[in-house]
């Protein structure tokens, strides 16, 4: 199989690069470097991949151009390309958000009206829900997100679906509950708090930290990717939600990384941000069921592995 991983740089791309080529794939993967976080740590990623002789790696911004050489040759594309981040929506890079995360995928949609056999394999965001009224939340529950971020996500997720239904392309979303893992990006939770503890830092949680998520580990994400893109599927069963299956709360998930850091943490506590919603509880019997998808790592591995990365990076830098 020859696969088009789109942000195969970031966080989860990077996974899912290396996983499909330990399993024999060749893989073309595409990333424009956008400025939402440091471009070291994306060329940091880069280098779990680009040594295999089966990966091919090209500097491209999807928002611009056409994509119609990137698709040709391709078995099945993971559209993971993205401009992350609630909070960072609001405001004056909103029109990032538009180009990165709804005219990309538009423009990856038009070059693959030429390829109706191809599967794309959308990752989306647990964003779309909202504050959901029903927990666990399931695919057809309604969908009102909260920020910026996920109103994009939710754009570019009902393109996939339009483009399905007029032009008969082979898609399916994937909507992602709270992932995280080594390489997290830096803006995120666990790196905020884990990288704190590491450097001796106060730790500043917006809202009392009773606010629960479903943490997914990020192998576990890759996993059900990579099951996406081979499953026979429904009709009317093309939106899956993928989640860790214990939701827990940031105070929770803290006295865990105190644990693992084994060390008192400087918490503060602050109001919560705008966009932000209270719980997350994916209901994941959809993808169980479709795409076999059982989570495999517990909250407290994954973060003893992500905590174990950042200290390696942090060393690195203080080096």
């Amino acid at each position: 199989m020859r696969a088009l991983v789109t942000g195969c740089a970031g966080f989860i791309g990077s996974h899912l690069a290396e996983s499909l080529l330990g399993g024999g794939h060749a893989v073309l993967g595409v990333d424009c470097f956008n400025d939402n976080y440091g471009r070291a740590q994306k060329l940091r990623n880069l280098r779990h991949v680009q040594d295999w002789d089966s990966f091919e790696f090209v500097p491209i911004d999807l928002s611009r151009g056409d994509l119609l050489e990137l698709v040709n040759g391709t078995d099945v594309v993971f559209h993971l390309a993205a401009e992350p981040g609630v909070r960072s929506s609001w405001g004056s890079r909103f029109e990032k958000y538009l180009d990165n995360n709804v005219l990309a995928t538009q423009h990856l949609l038009e070059a693959l009206k030429s390829r109706p056999d191809v599967r794309l394999v959308y990752a989306s965001s647990s964003s779309v829900y909202g504050n959901a009224e029903m927990r666990p939340t399931p695919e057809d529950a309604p969908t009102r997100p909260r920020s910026p971020y996920g109103q994009t996500k939710l754009s570019a997720e009902l393109l996939c679906s339009l483009y399905r239904e007029n032009y008969g392309l082979d898609l399916v979303s994937l909507r992602f509950f709270t992932v995280f893992g080594p390489r997290h990006r830096p803006d995120m939770a666990f790196h905020i708090f884990s990288r704190a503890a590491l450097e001796n830092r106060p730790i500043t949680i917006f809202g009392d930290g009773r606010q629960t998520r479903d943490f997914t580990y990020v192998t576990d994400v890759v996993a059900a990717m990579e099951a996406a893109a081979s499953a026979r599927l429904l009709d009317d069963e093309r939106v899956y939600n993928v989640g860790g299956g214990a939701p827990t709360s940031l105070r929770d998930a803290l006295d865990l990384i105190t644990d693992i850091a084994g060390k008192h943490l400087d918490v503060r506590y602050v109001g919560p941000e705008d966009g932000d919603v209270r719980d997350t509880q994916a209901d994941t019997s959809r993808a169980r069921r479709q795409l076999g998808f059982a989570p495999a790592t517990s909250l407290e591995d994954g973060l003893a592995a992500e905590f174990e990365w950042l200290a390696r990076i942090v060393q690195e830098e203080q080096a």
